[in-house]
């Protein structure tokens, strides 16, 4: 983001109302480089790939904000590699990360990674080293400090249904699990942050969050998300775009400010939910709508969520989650244009 947009976006969070209401997307590699034509494996493993598809994005949409911006990321694959998971990179499919844990006996035994040293997280530093001096000669800067949550790794490293029904029947082995997680990723942010001084921004993702009650969030979720949440910079950002109506009322209470959800709860009832507390990154279908509408779908579909929106502030306009694969140049034009709509009075 450039110094303009990143202070947009502290307006938003303190409730400021730009006019017209800005639009921000976290693009990766399920969206990004089959857009650019590049095949996922390419994009992954190949710096100059990464740079080009980044930096297209960019030059193609000036106004629109991508979050976290220049991701250096190895999808799925990127938290569970340090824990030692075998890693799978498909020449055009989603990377893979194979299970670690086939017995909750193992977690008591497992190590807390370095992220200075293991699995793929160097390579992450090295693409940004290599990267900085490109993005601030664009007038950019790296802004977020990025992971996965807690209880996704987890998933990853004992299989999403063995990790569930762990929580239930082996809840102390859970928190032992979860515990090392966090741990390891708040100095895996510290790191991040410590290498790029300009970060000012922490961005978490954990759908697993939505697979459980309220009564699971607090006992398995909040205290982890609290704790990676801790750091003392200004926006704190998290996506959850699976269910959210039984976690988001505490989001604000971690610290969280800025929250991309799914579409199963709707801008007014996640406004309640919230108090009012989080700014939302949404919620325009991401599938149904800007992968598969037409572009008059996409314009009507951006307009009646404005129309439907009379207090703009802590918004900004999005599709729910992250940019789906098979999304066109035109409709994220016609996104961009449709919220150039002025809000009335």
């Amino acid at each position: 983001m450039t110094d303009s947009q990143w202070n947009q976006l502290l307006a938003v969070l303190r409730g400021e109302q730009p006019d017209p209401t800005p639009v921000g997307f976290i693009i990766d590699s399920p969206w990004l480089p089959n857009w650019c034509g590049h095949d996922l494996a390419d994009y992954l493993t190949c710096d100059a790939t990464w740079w080009e598809d980044n930096q297209r994005a960019l030059e193609t949409f000036p106004d629109a904000w991508f979050l976290p911006g220049f991701w250096s990321e190895f999808g799925m694959c990127t938290e569970p590699s340090a824990f030692g998971a075998r890693c799978r990179f498909p020449r055009n499919e989603f990377p893979f990360a194979e299970k670690v844990i086939t017995d909750v006996g193992q977690i008591w035994d497992l190590p807390v990674p370095d992220p200075a040293t293991d699995g793929l997280l160097p390579f992450m530093l090295g693409r940004l080293r290599w990267a900085q001096p490109r993005i601030e000669a664009m007038g950019h800067k790296i802004r977020f400090s990025v992971s996965r949550g807690p209880l996704n790794i987890a998933s990853f490293l004992m299989g999403t249904t063995e990790f569930l029904v762990a929580l239930k029947t082996d809840p102390e082995s859970m928190h032992r699990l979860l515990r090392g997680i966090t741990d390891f990723l708040i100095r895996w942010h510290a790191l991040q942050r410590e290498t790029f001084p300009t970060i000012a921004g922490t961005m978490v993702l954990d759908d697993l969050v939505g697979f459980m009650g309220e009564t699971d969030f607090l006992e398995f979720g909040r205290p982890y998300l609290r704790d990676l949440f801790a750091a003392d910079v200004p926006v704190k950002f998290f996506h959850n775009d699976a269910a959210c109506a039984s976690s988001l009322p505490h989001y604000a209470d971690l610290g969280i400010n800025l929250y991309n959800p799914g579409i199963q709860t709707t801008l007014p009832e996640m406004r309640r939910l919230s108090g009012g507390r989080l700014t939302i990154l949404g919620n325009i279908p991401p599938r149904d709508v800007l992968a598969t509408g037409s572009p008059a779908e996409v314009r009507a579909a951006v307009k009646r969520l404005l129309e439907q929106t009379p207090d703009r502030s802590r918004l900004v306009l999005s599709c729910a989650g992250g940019m789906p694969p098979g999304v066109s140049t035109e409709n994220i034009r016609a996104f961009c244009e449709a919220a150039q709509t002025k809000a009335e009075g």
